[in-house]
């Protein structure tokens, strides 16, 4: 016998994102940026079976520290993609994914990787405070936005959260490592 299923008139709210799935032109320099400039860990890759390769080049990355995490981006080898353009931007541009936000613990370490990413000559497009999160956007080698952030507390975006994702101060890139604690809660159009 087949258990009932409640019946919905609308969606189930999911919990977020499971994984992210990227297209990439070259693995090797793929999985350098994510692993080796990101911080992501290689968990896994598609291997053969019964005897016949797998299908595409696939490799499986994690975020997770302390616990288990099957896994969060995952790069398919694609090397017929078009080449990224030259430069990143937000507003402009071909690409098809805008940007991928990857969010680190605390305020320090995020400071850390930050100074880490710069010190290895990653472009830092731009730095900007938003109401709820601090945050460097750089890109992969494929031409993908990454935003690289620290989530500000609660208690300051939760009263206004459309306030907060409206939010944006751009700073100068002398700045990139200057990060105030003094966070902005007024939300309101200046």
């Amino acid at each position: 016998m087949s258990e009932a299923i409640k019946k919905r008139t609308s969606a189930v709210t999911p919990r977020g994102l499971n994984h992210l799935v990227l297209n990439v032109r070259d693995m090797e320099e793929s999985h350098h940026f994510w692993c080796d400039l990101l911080g992501f860990k290689q968990v896994g890759e598609l291997e053969p079976r019964n005897g016949k390769p797998p299908a595409m080049n696939m490799r499986f990355y994690s975020g997770v520290v302390d616990d288990v995490n099957h896994h969060d981006i995952a790069l398919v080898e694609r090397p017929e993609l078009p080449a990224p353009p030259e430069k990143w931007s937000m507003v402009e541009g071909a690409c098809a994914v805008n940007h991928i936000a990857i969010t680190y613990p605390d305020r320090e370490s995020w400071l850390e990787q930050v100074q880490f990413l710069e010190e290895r000559g990653v472009p830092m497009n731009v730095r900007v405070d938003h109401g709820m999160t601090h945050s460097v956007y750089v890109n992969d080698p494929n031409g993908y936005g990454v935003e690289v952030l620290y989530e500000l507390p609660e208690e300051v975006w939760k009263h206004d959260i459309n306030g907060a994702l409206n939010y944006a101060k751009r700073l100068p890139p002398e700045d990139l490592l200057v990060d105030d604690t003094d966070y902005e809660t007024d939300f309101s159009p200046a």
